[in-house]
């Protein structure tokens, strides 16, 4: 019996350790973070007197993306710059927008952020409220990116040409 329950303990911890070395690294999806932050810019922008209707753009969701993989991956990175020097005019190009772009980034030092820490950050910033608010803005492209240290949402707004 005490040969059985000790084997049977052995089994048991082997096919644990296999699962847990063998399964999927968790990929944490955003979209629902992303979609809420551009309903919150929408809103603001209604809320300052634009009447005009703005709408997610597949082109500024790329740049946005890649400077929120970018500002995820460098902590040193909390506004525009990108650390090959791009802007986010470039990268809007690089994606094949044509018009005037500008962008906000908020950023947390943790593991997740939500939507109300990121208008926290821009609601309370003129400028970034000011870039919101611009109701010439009717491109819109949001991304965010998690690691274990940083949260980073960026959101590019673009004016099309």
């Amino acid at each position: 019996m005490t040969t059985w329950v000790v084997t049977l303990c052995a089994l048991t911890s082997l096919s644990l350790s296999t699962f847990v070395t063998t399964a999927a690294p968790a990929n944490a999806d955003n979209k629902r973070l992303d979609n809420s932050v551009f309903v919150n810019i929408y809103t603001m922008q209604h809320q300052a007197g634009c009447v005009t209707e703005s709408k997610v753009d597949g082109r500024l969701v790329e740049a946005a993306h890649r400077q929120a993989l970018d500002a995820v991956n460098n902590p040193d990175l909390n506004g525009d710059l990108g650390t090959d020097g791009s802007t986010p005019q470039s990268r809007a190009k690089d994606a094949g927008f044509v018009g005037t772009v500008a962008q906000t980034v908020a950023t947390n030092p943790a593991l997740a952020i939500n939507g109300i820490d990121v208008l926290g950050q821009w609601y309370w910033d003129s400028a970034a409220k000011a870039t919101i608010e611009n109701c010439a803005n009717t491109a819109i492209g949001v991304w965010s990116e998690n690691s274990l240290a940083r949260s980073v949402v960026v959101a590019v707004y673009g004016q099309p040409a």
